[in-house]
């Protein structure tokens, strides 16, 4: 079974935790690009806040890896 990320600000990710998810806070182009290109191998889905998703947008995520954005 693989992982799921939550990546993007403190206060739309953190909930995520208590499911399971592991929760990477980013607010920043640099920290969102990071935090995609350093992926782990069992990684299967990639959540996303609005936010994140437009400052990681063109940064490409492992191959096979689902990623979704969350709802505004």
């Amino acid at each position: 079974m693989g992982t799921v990320v939550v990546i993007g600000e403190a206060v739309r990710t953190d909930g995520f935790a208590l499911a399971g998810a592991v929760v990477v806070h980013a607010e920043d182009r640099r920290s969102v690009a990071t935090a995609l290109t350093t992926l782990s191998a069992e990684v299967a889905v990639v959540v996303l806040t609005p936010a994140a998703a437009a400052l990681g947008s063109g940064v490409p995520t492992a191959a096979g890896v689902l990623t979704v954005v969350m709802p505004p």
